[in-house]
């Protein structure tokens, strides 16, 4: 696949807490970041997301009294998972792995979401009430992108959310599979599924190279 000059790279939330050791580790999230600098290094535009949340965040099971991570709970905007806590601004495990410094160097914009303790943030474009936009998109529209190619953690959350988002936004979306891992299988196979109702196209980082 020929990259253009108006595509993007997306970088979603390659930070140490979804990596080994982290508070919310993904199952080889600190492998895929060499591959990602590799990607990182055939695009013009590479833009990254961060998880910034407060202490307060409402998505963090410990700010629920006899709740427990991985379960769900009902909030404002609809269902939410509650998450062991992680990514809290200013702390080591909201900073991003050392082996995507090269990525985060070329970066043209580091969107932060999930600020908002009332309400949790896995799309890159808007907050989980699927109203509080982050920026991305008019960044992305100012920068005459019409393609974005996504890679990060999690496969099933984050990198889904923001997939379906761009696609909805009127982006033509490319997930890169083996530059993303996911938390669990189940909620990896609803994300395909999801991906291939909504025209999101899966490819291997090899289809870049060439």
């Amino acid at each position: 696949m020929k990259i253009a000059a108006t595509d993007a790279l997306l970088v979603i939330d390659p930070q140490n807490d979804f990596c080994e050791g982290g508070s919310l580790a993904v199952e080889g999230g600190a492998a895929i970041m060499p591959l990602i600098n590799r990607l990182a290094e055939r695009f013009d535009r590479v833009v990254v997301t961060q998880d910034w949340h407060t202490p307060d965040q409402i998505s963090f099971a410990s700010n629920h009294p006899g709740a427990t991570p991985f379960t769900e709970i009902e909030v404002g905007y609809g269902r939410q998972m509650l998450w062991p806590d992680h990514c809290i601004q200013g702390s080591p495990g909201a900073v991003f792995h050392p082996d995507v410094a090269p990525t985060v160097e070329k970066a043209l914009a580091v969107i932060r979401k999930g600020y908002n303790p009332a309400v949790d943030s896995y799309s890159g474009f808007f907050e989980n009430d699927h109203r509080t936009a982050t920026g991305l998109a008019g960044l992305l529209r100012d920068l005459g992108v019409t393609r974005v190619f996504l890679a990060g953690l999690a496969f099933d959350y984050c990198v889904r959310f923001t997939a379906e988002d761009a696609v909805r936004l009127g982006f033509e979306t490319v997930v890169i599979s083996d530059a993303s891992r996911a938390i669990a299988p189940p909620t990896e196979a609803t994300a395909r599924d999801s991906f291939q109702a909504l025209g999101v196209v899966e490819i291997e980082a090899a289809s870049l190279f060439g």
